[in-house]
């Protein structure tokens, strides 16, 4: 298994480039470091540190001070498109703005990529309804969105060209990505014990509880033990996966002993969390703090601003892109990375109601 590594600012930088040179954006030359720092909203040093690593690369010739660098795109950089074909977990996460970003840069990138016809919850992360996807589609490689570990091992198994994006990756031989939520995790939990939250629950899809709670949901358990909080089903508990099945879980918690924290996987299920507390008269922060573990776009629009933890999909994507053009290169690339991600406090949280 290749060595776990979190990619430099400046090494995405490097990537990214690589990536953009290879799609023929510039020819030539280059254009300086302060035009790109500025295009690229960077630090002059992080580019000038990726322009560095692009030159030992060969890819970039320096030709001396205040002189554009000369771009030689070897003839192995040129390399046939995929067939990419994208698992996702469930049918609306086509929608999430990270996996239309995915495809749209594989797109971008020259490849033909393309959502499957069926999600894993359809096929009920079932290895054999999955091999019979697979082998009835014109696929080369596959990104397999939150796959659970049986899953995974499935395509490390039958060698298929795969990549992992998020999910239970963790220990299996293929290439992979996600977000790094573990310190962000112990920092919200944290911060909702200090406003005096005793009560808290987090609501999370079934692959990231089953069989047994994955890494996140192991450190928000950690973390409730670490603070003297017990914790047992009431705080990260079964559920349906679908709206009644969420409705008819909220309808409980809050029926004997409210928690006075929802911790809501996927900001698709929290606007769902919101809007049916809010049709019962239970609002954030007024009632319940309500904290989402993903981000999205449209948490800007928000008032009061959604807590969430933050973290780029953007380098994700880039990092399946850059796979993609290994596979097609015919070079194995089996390498694991990790983005940060960090909390950040919205206005949907605060203290527990005094009544509580």
């Amino acid at each position: 298994m290749s060595e776990l590594r979190v990619l430099s600012a400046s090494e995405q930088v490097a990537e990214h480039l690589r990536e953009q040179i290879n799609r023929g954006v510039w020819s030539g030359s280059m254009p300086g470091g302060r035009a790109l720092s500025q295009q690229f909203g960077v630090g002059r040093m992080t580019m000038e540190t990726a322009l560095s690593q692009l030159e030992k690369e060969g890819i970039l010739v320096p030709k001396g001070a205040g002189r554009k660098r000369r771009i030689v795109l070897p003839e192995r950089l040129t390399v046939p498109g995929l067939r990419v074909g994208i698992l996702l977990y469930a049918p609306d996460d086509s929608k999430i703005y990270y996996n239309v970003d995915l495809q749209h840069r594989l797109l971008n990138a020259g490849h033909s990529a393309g959502f499957a016809p069926k999600t894993l919850t359809e096929l009920g992360m079932n290895p054999r309804r999955i091999a019979r996807l697979v082998e009835n589609s014109p696929a080369d490689a596959w990104v397999v969105s939150s796959g659970s570990r049986e899953v995974l091992e499935w395509f490390a198994e039958h060698r298929l060209p795969t990549f992992a994006f998020a999910g239970r990756r963790r220990g299996v031989p293929i290439a992979s990505t996600g977000p790094d939520k573990e310190s962000s995790m112990r920092t919200l939990v944290g911060r909702l014990v200090e406003l005096g939250h005793r009560r808290i629950v987090m609501i999370d899809r079934e692959v990231l509880r089953k069989p047994e709670p994955g890494r996140i949901e192991k450190v928000f358990l950690e973390e409730l033990d670490r603070h003297g909080i017990k914790h047992g089903s009431y705080n990260l508990p079964d559920w349906r996966e679908d709206a009644e099945g969420l409705q008819e879980l909220l309808d409980r918690l809050f029926r004997h002993t409210p928690p006075t924290a929802l911790i809501v996987g996927e900001s698709s299920t929290f606007i769902a969390v919101q809007q049916h507390l809010a049709q019962r008269g239970i609002l954030a922060p007024r009632d319940v703090s309500l904290v989402c573990d993903d981000p999205d776009p449209v948490f800007a629009w928000c008032r009061p601003t959604v807590a969430h933890i933050h973290w780029d999909g953007s380098p994700l994507a880039r990092r399946a892109v850059r796979w993609a053009a290994n596979v097609a290169r015919g070079k194995e690339d089996r390498r694991r990375s990790f983005t940060k991600a960090k909390f950040v406090e919205g206005g949907t949280i605060g203290p527990p109601p005094k009544n509580q």
